[in-house]
């Protein structure tokens, strides 16, 4: 029985259709040999041989869960036409192939990565609607006065709408350098974030390290570029959404909001 090609990869627990339609539009998937470019091709799963980065769609089927200590200066994508590094060049072969980001962190951020070929698991981290909590460690320019941190808590007003409440707190207190670390936690994964709420409320963010994703947490002992394998019940925590962390998701209020000061650095934290 032929189907159209998106959904034959995205039934296999490989990506999501979205997900699918991009690595089609990208030149990655092949059928019978061929590059297929083009939306809406129909295939017979049973017939045709259907190839993700050239390895056998049947070979990448089995669902497969890592969790990624990233470090900064790497990718969150398959491959970069400027050549730079990803976080795919952290793992062996054998681990990498048919791997996805369940979300992504900017290049200069580092911390918690989930690489995963389900499908199902991405969409839950990454769907709006999910408002599954994510915690990071912020360093940011200059010394957090407690007015700025209720700020960021009731939500700040960016270019692209107001954002949800969020979780904050004083990490450590500003030292020879006079800078600051926040603990921030987010209902949300917009573009550039982080860096856009500092920059809103005066401070420029230079460090952003993400420590935990719902009931997630970066273990102590995993170094940067090193991985392991989610547990079957670390995957069942995160499918359901467990929050772990106790902050709960509100929508943001129409309170009086804070004007953006600036423009934020270009890229995306992700989420």
């Amino acid at each position: 029985m032929k189907v159209r090609l998106h959904k034959a990869i995205a039934e296999t627990g490989l990506a999501s259709r979205r997900t699918a339609e991009e690595m089609i539009r990208r030149g990655r998937v092949t059928v019978n040999g061929e590059v297929v470019t083009a939306m809406g091709v129909l295939v017979d799963p049973a017939t045709d041989t259907i190839a993700v980065d050239g390895s056998p769609l049947e070979a990448v089927s089995r669902k497969r869960y890592y969790l990624l200590n990233k470090p900064p200066g790497y990718l969150c994508t398959r491959s970069d036409p400027q050549g730079r590094e990803t976080v795919f060049d952290l793992l062996p072969d054998e681990v990498a192939v048919g791997l996805h980001t369940a979300g992504r962190l900017d290049l200069d951020a580092e911390g918690l990565l989930i690489l995963t070929n389900d499908g199902e698991l991405t969409e839950c981290l990454t769907h709006p609607s999910g408002h599954l909590p994510k915690t990071y460690l912020v360093k940011v320019k200059g010394r957090v006065e407690p007015r700025t941190l209720k700020e960021l808590r009731r939500g700040v007003h960016l270019e692209d709408g107001m954002t949800f409440p969020a979780g904050v707190s004083l990490m450590k207190g500003t030292g020879a350098d006079r800078n600051s670390w926040l603990r921030m936690t987010l209902l949300e994964g917009r573009k550039n974030q982080i860096k856009r709420m500092g920059a809103a409320v005066g401070h420029r963010v230079l460090r952003i390290r993400r420590v935990s994703i719902g009931t997630l947490t970066l273990p102590g002992r995993i170094k940067p570029g090193a991985y392991r394998k989610l547990t079957a019940s670390e995957v069942e925590s995160l499918k359901r959404g467990e929050h772990g962390s106790g902050f709960k998701a509100q929508r943001p209020t129409g309170r009086k909001t804070t004007k953006v000061r600036g423009p934020g650095p270009e890229g995306s934290h992700g989420t």
